[in-house]
C-alpha cells in the first residue's frame, strides 16, 4: 500500500513538473521572406510577415522588420534562397533566436494554385 501511494505522489509531482515546463518547450514561431541564408555562419535573415492572410497575400503582408535567426541546430527542410517564404519555429536563447525548425513553405506548399 505504501509503495501505491508513493507511485501516485510521483506521478503527480511528474504531471506538474510537465505542465510547469510545457510553455518553456512551445517556442515561438515567425514567418516571412528570406532576405539572406549564410550556411557557413549558420544564420538566416528574413523580412517578418504579419498574419493578415488573402488570395493575394496568402503569406501576409510584408511588415518591413528584419529577423535573424541562428540555424545551427534547426532541423531544415529544402534550403532557402532568398526570396522563398519561410516557417521558423524557434526559442529565445543567448540573447537572440534561435530555430528549432525551419519550413521553405514557398517551395513545399501543397495547396492547388
Amino acid at each position: 500500500m505504501k509503495n501505491h501511494s508513493l507511485l501516485n505522489l510521483l506521478l503527480v509531482f511528474a504531471m506538474a513538473l510537465g505542465f510547469i515546463t510545457w510553455p518553456a518547450l512551445a517556442g515561438e514561431v515567425s514567418q516571412g521572406k528570406c532576405i539572406q541564408f549564410d550556411e557557413s555562419a549558420k544564420q538566416i535573415v528574413i523580412e517578418s510577415y504579419d498574419i493578415d492572410f488573402s488570395k493575394t497575400t496568402p503569406y501576409g503582408k510584408p511588415t518591413g522588420e528584419k529577423e535573424t535567426f541562428d540555424v545551427s541546430g534547426a532541423v531544415m527542410g529544402i534550403h532557402p534562397e532568398p526570396g522563398d517564404i519561410l516557417r521558423l519555429a524557434w526559442v529565445k536563447k543567448n540573447h537572440g533566436k534561435s530555430a528549432i525548425r525551419v519550413m521553405n513553405v514557398s517551395k513545399q506548399d501543397l495547396r492547388k494554385k
